[in-house]
């Protein structure tokens, strides 16, 4: 299948592998479009409902049972498309509100907060999409499903829930006129160290990074 026939006429709208394969399709052009930088004014909301998408087919995937590819062993696609500008140009875009803290497994008892940035989410989110599609590009649906759904479980899934919980309390900072604590210092090099976060640098007012990426006025 190639990038001509994606969508097809003689496809069923209404086939699972064809549902999914335009939801992840849509997330990888709409978060390479975010990436160019030309609408910053809307990064933030536009990737809370691409990511709040995204999700809604991981969901699917894991609601669906166990698919079981065709092959034994995965076929080769050679070499991974380089993300790294994808993330450098995301990493300057989100600028400051790139870092933030995640529990990694909520059911691990006393497991500290460690950092992570959203534009390394988006790009290993990406990573794992763009993988599957060049299964499925290739008229592999059975393997671009399978993987889908065994990444969905052992990374994405995880990955973009994250990612959606910190773009959630960016706007709603903002949209309810509460102020950020500054990361003081904080970054992905770094670990915690504690069971809670200390933020002693001063507060960041949620209108002070309202301007900078274009969320308009906080609430009164």
């Amino acid at each position: 299948m190639s990038d001509a026939t994606l969508h097809a006429t003689n496809q069923d709208p209404d086939d699972f592998a064809v549902q999914i394969a335009d939801q992840v399709e849509s997330f990888l052009v709409a978060v390479m479009e975010v990436a160019k930088g030309d609408e910053p004014e809307s990064a933030i909301p536009f990737l809370l409902l691409e990511v709040s998408q995204l999700l809604l087919a991981g969901g699917r995937l894991g609601a669906h049972e166990d698919i079981v590819p065709e092959e034994r062993y995965e076929p080769d696609l050679g070499p991974e498309p380089d993300v790294d500008e994808l993330r450098e140009r995301l990493a300057r875009l989100l600028d400051p509100v790139d870092v933030y803290s995640e529990v990694f497994d909520p059911y691990e008892p006393r497991k500290a907060p460690v950092p992570a940035r959203i534009s390394d989410d988006l790009a290993d989110v990406i990573t794992d999409l763009r993988h599957g599609m060049a299964h499925y590009r290739a008229g592999r649906t059975t393997e671009a499903l399978w993987w889908w759904q065994f990444s969905y479980f052992s990374n994405w899934g995880s990955t973009a829930s994250a990612t959606l919980r910190a773009l959630q309390s960016v706007l709603a900072h903002v949209r309810l006129n509460q102020p950020l604590e500054e990361l003081d210092g904080l970054d992905t090099d770094q670990s915690m160290g504690d069971d809670t976060l200390e933020f002693e640098a001063g507060r960041v007012m949620a209108e002070e990074i309202a301007g900078p990426l274009g969320l308009g006025r906080p609430a009164k």
